[in-house]
């Protein structure tokens, strides 16, 4: 009867222990184990911010003009034609005067060219007069002179030519300044003048943004920067609702003394929402906290005296509970209680 009971004893422990070895597996354990084991305080946090485009440019007029033509209204994308067009009346009319006057260059030089190429031929043949003495050396001097007079009369006009073809070029640039461009993809967000105004020069005439790269700018302190970088270098974020991803785009290093905070910007990738500004941008974030995290079913409070025991010695640890979560108490640092150091079950002391 005794062996009987023995043996029903030994099978009743080996049921058990493969029953727990089923019900809580090694990973369960494990978690158990680090549900014991005192942790750094921290709060979870939602950082939350608008977005806006990345790039913000203003057109401003380089010339002074009336407006012709304006191809785009607020909210439109910005395609292949320029954003507008401004009278070049007078400037056409430089344009075609220099040309002409140009054709005018090029045929005297040619007249001039032909006349060099006569006195060179003039010049060789009274040359060969003189080497027989046929010819005095007075005659070959002039012809020489006349020859030489004709070569610098025929450079001076090159010159003229090659200054007209400055002034044509400076004229063809400052008419291409009569159409005003803007990067195509881009939007129109502020259209500032109408068809028929005059504008002068540095006139600003519409502000245009790049929605297709959408940034995030940030106030954020210290801890809240530290959290930040100790994400992934894109990390998850949700915009107007949408998950998205996000990146630092850059961290200005000045020290705002009113907020005491840092100025930072995050850039928005793989977002399939609108692309406007606007849009509620939110990241949830765990910062330090002041304090220690133990789990509540390792405190024993009798007589409202909190108590911890550590797993390994069994000394007692009073301490200061600060606040609490669903599954921890947050208490006040302990020298005692470093973290990483493991608590026991108040039951089992």
């Amino acid at each position: 009867m005794i062996r009987l009971t023995r043996a029903s004893g030994y099978l009743f422990v080996s049921l058990t222990i493969l029953a727990f070895n089923t019900l809580f597996p090694l990973q369960c354990r494990a978690q158990t184990e680090v549900d014991w084991v005192v942790q750094p305080a921290s709060r979870e946090i939602t950082l939350t911010g608008y977005n806006r485009s990345q790039t913000t440019m203003t057109l401003s007029s380089e010339v002074a003009g009336r407006v012709l033509q304006i191809n785009y209204e607020d909210g439109q994308v910005i395609g292949e034609l320029p954003f507008l067009r401004i009278d070049s009346t007078f400037v056409d009319l430089e344009i075609s005067s220099v040309q002409h006057s140009l054709e005018q260059l090029k045929i005297t030089r040619s007249k001039r060219r032909s006349r060099v190429d006569y006195l060179e031929k003039e010049y060789r043949r009274i040359e060969n007069l003189f080497r027989r003495g046929s010819s005095p050396e007075s005659r070959r001097d002039s012809a020489f002179e006349d020859l030489d007079q004709a070569r610098l009369d025929l450079k001076a006009i090159g010159v003229e030519i090659a200054i007209a073809r400055t002034r044509l070029k400076e004229l063809q640039e400052r008419k291409s300044r009569h159409t005003i461009y803007a990067p195509a993809g881009w939007v129109v967000v502020a259209k500032q003048v109408e068809k028929g105004e005059l504008v002068t020069l540095k006139t600003p005439v519409a502000r245009v943004a790049d929605f297709d790269n959408l940034v995030v700018p940030l106030s954020v302190s210290a801890q809240e920067l530290a959290a930040i970088q100790q994400l992934t270098p894109e990390f998850d974020v949700v915009l107007e609702g949408k998950p998205a991803r996000a990146a630092i785009n850059w961290i200005n290093p000045e020290f705002d003394e009113k907020t005491r905070k840092l100025g930072i910007e995050l850039t928005i990738r793989n977002y399939t929402g609108p692309r406007r500004g606007g849009l509620i941008f939110q990241l949830p974030l765990k910062i330090a906290a002041e304090g220690l995290w133990i789990p509540k079913k390792a405190v024993t409070s009798r007589y409202e005296n909190p108590r911890v025991f550590l797993k390994e010695t069994g000394a007692e640890i009073k301490v200061l509970v600060l606040g609490q979560t669903e599954h921890h108490l947050i208490i006040a640092n302990d020298p005692r209680l470093p973290p990483g150091i493991r608590l026991g079950d108040p039951a089992s002391f």
